[in-house]
């Protein structure tokens, strides 16, 4: 299709938004990609290509053929991860994508229908608004957001352009996930009363490093974006950045967000809880550094980091936090996070995963597969096969798409938002050492100024999370 004629095209459904900048960029944003036709090609622009990013290249260009779309750029602030990128959607396509490090001049590229971001959890906002606001469709990592402040936003601009924007909570497209959801909303174990989240991942220390120069092809400043200015440290870098409350939630907002939503599903909650209280702490690690000969040898893990088993680390978010949360009428939700060694739960000995309270049994939930159980009874009556995988959540992105529908995502930003706030609420709790009242209609905490103040945090220019998306 000829270029002009292609974006003719996609201008069926383009709202008038000539005026609107993004950070400062002086473009104006249209909504291209606003309505799909069947046969039309969807081009994709893949935010952050390390790790998480590399599943999102490799999941885009599976679906080349069955779905029509491309890789058409990647972007990332390293780029020593390019040459591996381009040469992962060549060898899969047969395209050559383009290459940027920073993503105002990417989102300026009209033929861009979507943005798929797996950058650290603070640049998802405003990754995502600045997507929004150029005319693209996103498809968003977890946790959708690094605060609730910002998740509120990302709706906003989802809804005020009328795009897609899909949070990567894959389980949604699960289909014996999305067959035990019916199960349990069907009353298969009576009214259910309580859901338990699971996240038991054993991660040793990561250590500590001294601040130094960033590598040369790092750009460092523009990966620092939203987050304040601090010295560049690899263990505050990639990967490591989950451990750090400017960049990263732990790993209740790492692990947590995927097994939050499901709880939150299972119960059939559209809505905040009224309280939470959690605690916790760093526990299993060295309080002192310790001379040289005592120190653990690196090893290195997912993430192409290094840990040292009991060592010191500098790591500020908990590696062992409970939480508790109460809804309006009284049902409660549970989340475990245990990062050191434990036991396991369920029937199974679940490690990640969900278990389901009801009144007249319980259901259990871990990866693809579920097992319900009948009151006291020690054989399951009802589950699904083991190992059994369907349903890809991001040909559901796509499909929405081409549909122009928000209820064909399974995973929409308000669903994403929901379950990520249950993340950012346990957290606010621990850091505060008390439990809140939280109030979901203003999506603020009960006469609790402290507790207001961590629902978003101070951005560094330009990179400003807008009032006004």
């Amino acid at each position: 299709m000829h270029p002009t004629n292609r974006r003719d095209f996609l201008k069926r459904g383009a709202i008038g938004t000539a005026g609107i900048t993004i950070g400062g960029m002086g473009f104006s944003a249209k909504s291209y990609a606003a309505v799909r036709g069947a046969n039309e090609r969807i081009n994709v622009a893949v935010l952050g290509i390390r790790n998480q990013g590399t599943v999102h290249l490799t999941s885009w260009c599976g679906l080349k053929d069955s779905h029509n779309v491309q890789v058409r750029a990647i972007c990332d602030t390293d780029e020593q991860l390019f040459a591996a990128g381009v040469k992962l959607v060549e060898q899969k396509t047969g395209v050559k994508p383009a290459t940027y490090w920073d993503l105002r001049p990417m989102l300026a590229d009209k033929e861009i229908d979507a943005v798929s971001i797996a950058v650290p959890n603070h640049w998802h906002a405003l990754a995502t608004i600045w997507a929004c606001q150029a005319g693209k469709h996103v498809y968003v990592e977890k946790p959708a957001s690094h605060n609730i402040w910002e998740g509120r936003k990302m709706i906003e601009a989802a809804r005020q352009y009328r795009l897609r924007v899909q949070v990567g909570l894959n389980n949604r497209s699960s289909r014996n996930v999305r067959e035990a959801m019916a199960f349990l909303h069907g009353g298969g174990i009576g009214e259910v009363y309580l859901a338990r989240a699971l996240c038991f991942k054993a991660r040793d220390s990561y250590g500590q490093a001294k601040d130094g120069p960033p590598p040369a092809p790092f750009h460092y400043d523009h990966w620092l974006g939203p987050a304040p200015a601090r010295p560049y440290n690899e263990k505050r870098s990639h990967y490591n950045w989950h451990w750090y409350w400017d960049t990263g939630n732990g790993d209740t907002g790492n692990t947590g967000p995927h097994q939050l939503d499901l709880a939150r599903w299972g119960m059939g909650k559209n809505e905040h809880p009224v309280s939470v209280y959690s605690a916790g702490g760093i526990y299993g690690f060295r309080s002192e550094e310790g001379p040289p000969e005592s120190r653990t040898p690196g090893v290195r893990v997912y993430g192409g980091v290094e840990t040292y088993g009991h060592d010191k680390t500098t790591q500020e978010t908990p590696n062992t936090q409970t939480a508790a949360y109460q809804y309006g009428d009284g049902k409660l939700l549970e989340l475990e996070t245990r990062g050191r060694y434990t036991n396991h739960e369920g029937s199974r000995g679940q490690e990640v995963g969900n278990l389901f309270y009801g009144t007249d049994g319980w259901l259990e939930i871990g990866g693809n597969t579920w097992k319900a159980f009948r009151k006291r009874g020690k054989e399951s009556f009802a589950g699904s096969k083991d190992g059994e995988r369907d349903g890809n959540h991001w040909a559901n992105f796509l499909d929405a798409l081409r549909s122009g529908k928000d209820e064909t995502l399974h995973s929409d930003i308000l669903e994403g938002h929901l379950s990520t706030s249950l993340c950012h609420l346990a957290n606010i709790s621990y850091r505060l050492g008390r439990s809140l009242k939280f109030v979901g209609a203003t999506e603020k905490f009960a006469n609790d100024s402290a507790a207001d103040a961590m629902l978003t945090r101070v951005y560094r220019q330009p990179y400003v999370v807008p009032e006004k998306v």
